[in-house]
């Protein structure tokens, strides 16, 4: 990255629907509505992405450099061409394990603090 370029830390913290999608693009290259189901099938149906707060997510997403459109596409058979696909930018997971790492750390302060006990 350019010395420029905003640190992953500097995004911090994420909002959770941003959190979700980046986890849902590590695995693979989806569409806005696959996105939403995995995040619910993730989240056991705890989060349900609306159309709206997933694409206004994902617009900010794109502009921050966290995500891309790839050029690429699924085999015709498996495609439908008005669906857009969305990728995790190396970037978008220097971003993601920021987070993990910032979640992590308050985990730790709750339970030393007495506020989670066990592992949950």
């Amino acid at each position: 990255m350019a010395s420029d370029s905003p640190s992953p830390e500097s995004l911090l913290p994420l909002p959770p629907a941003t959190f979700h999608i980046l986890m849902s693009l590590a695995e693979e290259d989806r569409h806005g509505y696959a996105i939403i189901q995995d995040v619910a099938v993730r989240t056991g149906g705890e989060l349900k992405l609306s159309a709206g707060t997933l694409y206004r997510s994902i617009q900010r997403m794109l502009e921050q450099g966290l995500i891309t459109e790839p050029r690429e596409r699924p085999a015709p058979a498996e495609d439908d061409e008005r669906r857009r696909y969305y990728r995790i930018t190396p970037f978008g997971e220097a971003v993601a394990r920021a987070e993990a790492r910032r979640l992590t750390q308050l985990v730790r302060l709750a339970r030393a603090s007495g506020f989670v006990t066990g592992r949950a």
